[in-house]
């Protein structure tokens, strides 16, 4: 009980703070992680790409680095790979006059051998934060040139190889108000749109995103950034989209009607809308293991099936793919069983439904 009440808090309130204890050290030393002969030809990633969509999944450093199945099945089964941790703040600008590109050098390569494309995220957010940012003493103007600076570094080394950016990431609470964080407080609520005008100047070609989780359905907070980005947009803010974290349990299935009207009404706004962290777990769901197994299926496909009736609903990604490796094992202690591939590697029933619906769906 104590489990389902503590993984109730984390999801449906608290999924911020759920990430940043998903947030690990990184290896201290990256190794190899070679380029090898993988065929594509029965995967989803070839499926995806006869419906024009992107299929994606969240990589970790550790596995990525030491488990040769891992690397494996991630450039079979995908075409976009999102850095878990690596674009993070706290590990790629570890001190105010050293950045560390070194892993996410590696994942980019690896994409690059495979033919993939590589998702960036976050750029601005309020957690993953080195400590000599959050504790520093800084006036609005030094804040200003380190946004700037961190943003334009960051975008600028990878322009070209970063196909779309999480430029502001979970700027919003869940009544809507703009969440208070270091930029808030001390630069103003025109660190949004300063963040994504200079992404855009570092890379004019890069897909720019707005992203955050409880933003899926109609409700107050996806109302919210609905005006946000209307005002963006009004503005002259360089903005392409909205990334929807969508971070699900069994008992709370997506109400695919409020869905549905989001995503209608970001067309609407010319904006793309992607699914960026999804995964659904099954602990709190009723019935067997199989019964819930096949349950987090449908619920997979009916998000895809959502998906792929809108023409700006542009990606699919998963945060991770395998259940042998998930930010929610280490947050619940649970096995949440959240992803695609089960512990040893083998495809679930949420892949299978997946791949039926890439191979049935008549295309955008």
């Amino acid at each position: 009980m104590k489990h389902r009440l503590f993984l109730a808090l984390a999801i449906v309130v608290l999924v911020p703070l759920a990430i940043a204890f998903g947030v690990r050290s990184t290896p201290s030393a990256p190794t190899p992680a070679p380029s090898m002969e993988i065929s594509t030809a029965t995967s989803l990633r070839s499926l995806a790409q006869k419906r024009g969509i992107s299929i994606g999944a969240a990589v970790e450093l550790e596995p990525f680095y030491n488990d040769a199945n891992y690397r494996q099945v991630l450039a079979r089964e995908f075409n976009t790979l999102v850095p878990e941790n690596a674009f993070k703040f706290q590990f790629l600008h570890p001190n105010p006059d050293r950045y560390d590109f070194s892993h996410v050098d590696r994942l980019v390569e690896f994409a690059k051998a495979h033919n993939m494309q590589v998702r960036g995220s976050p750029l601005v957010w309020h957690y993953a934060q080195p400590d000599w940012l959050n504790q520093g003493k800084f006036t609005r103007e030094e804040l200003l040139g380190i946004l700037q600076t961190h943003i334009q570094t960051v975008v600028g080394r990878y322009r070209g190889q970063v196909f779309a950016w999480d430029v502001v990431n979970e700027a919003l609470n869940r009544d809507g108000s703009l969440r208070d964080t270091i930029w808030l407080r001390h630069i103003g609520p025109e660190y949004i749109d300063l963040a994504f005008r200079w992404a855009h100047q570092a890379d004019p070609n890069a897909r720019l995103f707005y992203s955050d989780y409880g933003n899926d359905e109609l409700g107050r907070k996806a109302n919210a950034m609905y005006t946000m980005v209307s005002g963006l947009l009004q503005r002259g803010v360089p903005i392409d989209g909205v990334g929807m974290q969508t971070h699900k349990r069994l008992g709370y299935a997506p109400r695919l009607n409020l869905l549905s009207e989001n995503i209608g009404r970001l067309e609407k706004l010319g904006l793309e809308v992607q699914f960026t962290e999804l995964d659904i777990t099954i602990q709190d769901g009723t019935g067997s293991r199989e019964e819930r197994l096949m349950k987090q299926a449908q619920t997979y496909r009916s998000l895809l099936q959502t998906c792929l009736a809108f023409k700006n609903c542009t990606a699919f990604i998963t945060w991770g793919f395998t259940d042998r490796y998930t930010w929610l094992g280490s947050l619940t202690g649970q096995l949440e069983a959240p992803l695609l591939f089960d512990e040893s590697y083998r495809p679930k029933p949420a892949y299978n439904a997946i791949e039926d619906v890439l191979s049935s769906h008549s295309g955008k």
